[in-house]
């Protein structure tokens, strides 16, 4: 159950929210799942192309947009790399 800790105070810090889309939900939770694949390691270096298939997202346009949004409304700290051979640090609030 401790698993679901980040899954659930997410949902609970987004309830009242307006700002919050299903995009960016389906953004977290792609992130989420991909920390999980990876030992629940924080932070986390992910490339767009790994995230938005599993988010269901086809425009690069829109990942970058949500991504900065979830980090600048405090739901995650997200470093971008800009190298093609790095992928880009999301570092998970506990």
């Amino acid at each position: 159950m401790e698993n679901l800790k980040p899954l659930s105070d997410f949902f609970t810090a987004i309830e009242n929210d307006f700002r919050i889309s299903s995009t960016h939900i389906a953004i977290y939770m792609s992130l989420l799942q991909y920390r999980t694949q990876n030992q629940f390691v924080n932070p986390i270096q992910v490339y767009r192309h790994d995230i938005t298939p599993i988010a269901k997202i086809s425009s690069p346009h829109t990942y970058h947009r949500c991504i900065q949004e979830l980090s600048d409304y405090g739901y995650l700290k997200y470093e971008p790399s800009f190298k093609k051979t790095q992928g880009s640090k999301i570092y998970f609030y506990d």
